[in-house]
């Protein structure tokens, strides 16, 4: 496996129609050996989770890894808090942007990077209900107009 591939493992579609993402950032994930190779199997679920700052340092609730099934007496609490690992530069402009209204920190996806576990977060800002409805409606659309194309190529 070459250093910069990647291999997506949890992805979190939801944090896409719940909220519009500002800007990216790449963190690193402090994690147990079992919950490593428990990830590796694709046994990870960040649809609830959420991330905040605190004394300088990021930490992600409710990410669920489930127990590695030979891990026994090694396996860590499923849902326990994690640390993220980020520039501390990062974390200061995150912590400065996280006072303004409306802006929070979520968790997009989960993916390895070579041997390394990453995860994408997002500072986000929320989404009112009629932008939910704008989203939906530009969705349900665009679907139309695919419908439509592959109905004309057909004849």
């Amino acid at each position: 496996m070459s250093k910069d591939s990647i291999k997506q493992v949890a992805n979190n579609k939801k944090a896409y129609f719940d909220y519009f993402i500002e800007e990216k950032y790449e963190a690193g994930v402090v994690l147990h050996g079992t919950e490593v190779k428990s990830l590796r199997m694709g046994k990870c679920s960040v649809k609830e989770s959420f991330i905040r700052v605190e004394n300088g340092e990021l930490y992600i609730y409710n990410m669920h890894i489930s127990p590695y099934e030979k891990g026994n007496i090694f396996n860590k609490d499923p849902l326990r808090v994690r640390k993220l690992l980020l520039h501390k530069y990062e974390i200061n402009k995150i912590g400065g942007q996280m006072q303004q209204k409306g802006y929070t920190l979520v968790p997009l996806s989960v993916y390895f990077k070579g041997s390394l576990v990453k995860m994408e977060i997002g500072l986000a800002r929320g989404k009112k209900l009629y932008d939910k409805r704008q989203d939906i409606a530009k969705k349900d659309q665009r679907r139309e107009a695919e419908k439509d194309f592959k109905i004309k190529n057909l004849y």
